[in-house]
């Protein structure tokens, strides 16, 4: 699943121009063709074809894993899920096998949302806080501070693996980025939330936001065959590294399940606090 770095390169392209298409920002969308029903969430296919052809986009972004197109007078929210990724194409270019959603918009172009596993989903909404308003804080945010981090951490005794995946307690994360993050901050991913120090919690934050902002300029991981373009896959500490040595001490990395999730670290320098 994309994570918080893939999303964001992606919001970027869009809104800036990159992976080989244009800009859209400016552009006006004409037409719509929906070909798999359960990609839109809400409205119903009619209503969305209604409000959203003639609206512009005026600004692409991103919150938690969802890209936010700001329109002149709705959102459209797309969350890319396991298997979803968005393409600028030419409106006469063949329909490729997986795309869900097209979008024609000015200059000849149409946006198109990719999914083969079908599990991506599209909300045209009035107001996007009604579908973004339980997330998590940024963990970018110059607002979500160490210690803002260290009072969200010392009131539940979850373990730290799941917790960070959980998007309403800090949106963005996901399996590669917080293994990675453990990992910096030398914290087993088992290790109860409300035991961290300050101290700990301190380098948690500051690792939490060093492998995010490494992913960000290393343009995402590209680790399998949905997302494109991003070469943070060869800097990774732990994360699919089974086996081979930790950079750090050269321990074999070790790999775990956690709450259903595959979950890497190096036993040395992530120290499991039970001694288990």
């Amino acid at each position: 699943m994309p994570e918080l770095p893939e999303v964001e390169t992606i919001a970027r392209a869009l809104r800036e121009g990159g992976r080989d298409g244009p800009a859209l920002v400016g552009r006006r969308i004409q037409g719509v063709s929906l070909l798999w029903r359960r990609t839109l969430a809400e409205p119903s296919p009619a209503e969305f074809e209604t409000r959203i052809c003639g609206q512009q986009i005026t600004d692409i972004g991103r919150r938690g894993k969802f890209l936010v197109f700001t329109l002149d007078a709705d959102s459209l929210l797309i969350h890319l899920r396991m298997s979803g990724d968005l393409l600028v194409e030419a409106q006469d270019a063949l329909i490729a096998a997986h795309h869900r959603l097209l979008l024609e918009l000015e200059g000849d172009l149409r946006l198109a949302f990719n999914d083969a596993r079908k599990f991506g989903r599209v909300w045209l909404v009035a107001d996007p806080q009604r579908i973004l308003g339980g997330l998590g804080p940024e963990p970018l945010d110059p607002a979500f501070s160490a210690e803002a981090l260290y009072q969200r951490l010392k009131n539940t005794r979850r373990q730290l693996k799941p917790l960070l995946l959980d998007q309403t307690f800090i949106a963005g994360l996901g399996n590669i980025y917080t293994d990675e993050a453990l990992h910096m901050a030398g914290l087993h991913p088992r290790q109860a939330a409300d035991s961290l120090s300050p101290g700990q919690a301190a380098r948690l934050w500051e690792s939490i936001r060093a492998v995010l902002l490494d992913g960000i300029q290393r343009q995402g991981a590209s680790i399998d065959w949905v997302y494109r373009g991003g070469d943070f896959q060869n800097y990774f500490r732990v994360y699919q590294r089974t086996g081979e040595p930790c950079p750090v001490c050269g321990t074999p990395v070790a790999r775990i399940v956690i709450g259903q999730r595959g979950t890497h670290f190096c036993p040395r320098c992530q120290p499991d606090p039970k001694g288990e």
